[in-house]
């Protein structure tokens, strides 16, 4: 009797644990694909002879590492939003507004406050807009994209109303925004000091707290969590109440980084924000995410978006080609789990 190869792979024991292992860490796939494409990065510009230091000097660098890390973090911390709200089967198309209006709070408040008072007030911005996106979700029950959707375009009314207001006050960006924002220790950017910590508490509150589990819980099925005793009007309070406070951090990060000011400063991270959350897993239909696959998603993002820079791809096609992420990613996963 012959055997097949495909018989033989099939009932290997060691490539089904190897599948089964890649399925359980799918940032391990994750990873081996961001370094795939930076090596394509470097074949596309392999960069110019250094006669005098006996080599090569390519685009993948110490300074050119330290860039792709600073502006993938803001990238990832409005990601977590989108990590953290899609675990309940939901999503937070507000954040990236959120994120604008506390960095234009802050930065016209500073002259008249002080950097404490504005960077407390803006915050303040951003978990006031969750909170009422929470109570939509939770209490009223309206579906979350179209209430965040709508949280964003009040956020967006409100804040063009109050530029004309302070319009007159100018702008001041925080002194330890613009340190976060722009500098550097050891080449790596400042950011991190803010990054890792934050990092760090969204992983451990997923996976190590009561709250996450509620999170995992509602996404996978609210309704047997309500039989079990879950306040789910609680949790999805909560739930957006923090997903507004992270954008606003997220845009105060970014104002300092741009050091410039504006009505749409922090708009054009919302869709790469989803995308980057569905790359690193995180399931659109709930129950499944991880913020370590968020942001290994954002520095993908970011080596993508360097290589259409180099293409001198226009700024319309990248805008689709975040969409078409979205759509291949989802359909993908529809496709193998067979999930409506």
């Amino acid at each position: 009797m012959s055997i097949h190869p495909e018989q033989t792979a099939a009932s290997d024991p060691r490539l089904v644990r190897f599948g089964r292992y890649l399925a359980d860490n799918p940032v391990i796939p994750l990873i081996a694909f961001l370094f795939f494409l930076i090596g394509v990065l470097e074949v596309m510009r392999p960069g110019i002879v250094l006669p005098f230091l006996g080599g090569r000097e390519g685009i993948i660098s110490t300074f050119w590492v330290g860039n792709l890390i600073k502006f993938a973090i803001p990238l990832a911390m409005i990601a977590a939003c989108q990590v953290l709200t899609m675990l309940t089967a939901g999503i937070d198309l507000s954040a990236g507004i959120v994120a604008t209006c506390s960095a234009f709070v802050c930065a016209t408040l500073m002259p008249l406050m002080g950097p404490v008072p504005a960077v407390l007030i803006a915050m303040a911005v951003g978990m006031i807009v969750g909170l009422v996106n929470g109570f939509g979700v939770g209490v009223v029950r309206v579906h979350p994209l179209i209430m965040t959707l709508g949280t964003g375009l009040i956020a967006t009314g409100c804040l063009q109303v109050y530029q004309r207001f302070v319009i007159a006050t100018g702008t001041e960006i925080p002194a330890f925004l613009e340190w976060l924002g722009t500098g550097r220790t050891f080449a790596m950017p400042n950011g991190l000091f803010l990054f890792v910590p934050f990092a760090i508490f969204v992983i451990w509150l997923m996976r190590a707290t009561g709250f996450g589990r509620l999170l995992f819980a509602l996404g996978s099925n609210e309704h047997a969590a309500k039989l079990s005793g879950v306040r789910s009007w609680q949790v999805f309070l909560a739930l957006y109440a923090l997903s507004g406070l992270i954008a606003s951090v997220a845009g105060l990060l970014y104002l300092g980084m741009i050091r410039a000011p504006s009505l749409s400063l922090a708009n054009p991270l919302m869709l790469p924000s989803v995308a980057a959350a569905v790359i690193g897993g995180t399931s659109i239909f709930g129950g499944r995410g991880s913020f370590a696959g968020a942001i290994v998603g954002a520095l993908i993002l970011r080596v993508i978006d360097t290589m259409l820079t180099l293409l001198q791809m226009p700024e319309g096609a990248r805008i689709a080609l975040f969409g078409l992420i979205i759509l291949l990613v989802t359909a993908l996963y529809v496709r193998i789990t067979g999930t409506r």
